[in-house]
């Protein structure tokens, strides 16, 4: 049989969430002891999760397309739940009536692990499990912010279960583990700590980030101080908003005065040294003509592709 695996999120600005583990971690250690083990039983995977996308829906649109596109007899989506702490368990999303049939086999394996049974569920809302061409459903593990699942968590075990509830059999290979995010290069935090180091956005103590791929206290308050530039909630984690307005400004439109307002704004301004208030108005206009006579540009207070160069290269 030929399966689609698609490790959830792990593809900047998609990016899974966050409690007392990191889903895209998670995802990762599941889905590929997954493949491998689906492959050490004789079926044949293709691993759906693209190496990069723009945004969010480009990256769920090419899971998607690497599946039509392969034909594969089932897709499966391994993901991680998070809520408010509480909430636990297991639950399985179904794209069809013939999903279900094998939705429930996976979820009755996760359960043997001691996991509370959530059910299978309609995952018409889904985009990947509304957009691939063949049976599919999307796993969602545990709950990673519930103190119970993850005391239960066992990637090994989890993956085996999946295994076993798709074919029936119980593979025999073990897989060695993916290290944990402490000892982990997580590609998500490196693409971050790249990207905040190409805005010119410090850390606390006025310093690039080492691009080392570990979360720590100096990329928290990098991105604590990006989010107080773009005018978001000051978190010090990287969520949906954050990328969002990173990708805005990675974006380099072209900037009109009194047509523009919101985080690239705020970060011009930022970069400019004017008052924070993201309003292109006359004062802004005029440091950036100043910028632009400085850097031998046409002052003309217009942002386009020379003014961004100098200013993002």
């Amino acid at each position: 049989m030929k399966f689609g695996v698609d490790i959830g999120h792990n593809c900047p600005p998609d990016t899974g969430a966050r409690g007392i583990k990191i889903e895209d971690n998670l995802t990762l250690d599941v889905g590929n002891r997954v493949i491998t083990k689906l492959k050490s039983l004789g079926h044949e995977v293709i691993p759906c999760k693209p190496d990069r996308a723009s945004t969010v829906t480009e990256s769920l649109a090419k899971r998607c397309d690497k599946a039509n596109a392969a034909r594969v007899d089932v897709y499966v989506s391994i993901h991680f739940n998070s809520f408010n702490g509480q909430a636990n368990g297991t639950e399985v999303f179904a794209g069809s009536e013939t999903s279900r049939k094998i939705a429930k086999p996976v979820l009755d394996e996760i359960v043997k692990l001691g996991f509370f049974s959530r059910g299978v569920k309609s995952g018409s809302h889904l985009y990947v499990l509304r957009n691939t061409n063949m049976p599919a459903i999307l796993v969602e593990g545990c709950f990673l912010d519930s103190q119970k699942d993850m005391n239960l968590f066992n990637p090994e075990a989890l993956a085996n279960a999946i295994v076993k509830g798709l074919t029936g059999k119980l593979p025999t290979t073990p897989v060695n583990p993916v290290p944990d995010e402490e000892q982990n290069v997580d590609t998500t935090i490196q693409r971050l700590q790249k990207t905040l180091n190409q805005l010119k956005i410090t850390d606390k103590n006025g310093k690039p980030l080492v691009e080392d791929g570990l979360s720590g206290s100096a990329t928290s308050s990098a991105v604590a101080k990006f989010q107080k530039i773009a005018g978001i909630s000051e978190t010090g984690t990287a969520d949906k908003a954050t990328w969002d307005a990173i990708n805005l400004i990675l974006a380099k439109r072209i900037i009109r005065p009194n047509h523009a307002g919101g985080p690239v704004i705020r970060y011009l301004q930022y970069r400019l040294g004017v008052e924070v208030d993201g309003v292109y108005g006359p004062q802004t206009e005029v440091t950036v003509k100043n910028f632009q006579k400085q850097n031998g540009l046409l002052a003309d207070g217009i942002i386009g592709p020379a003014s961004w160069q100098k200013l993002i290269a």
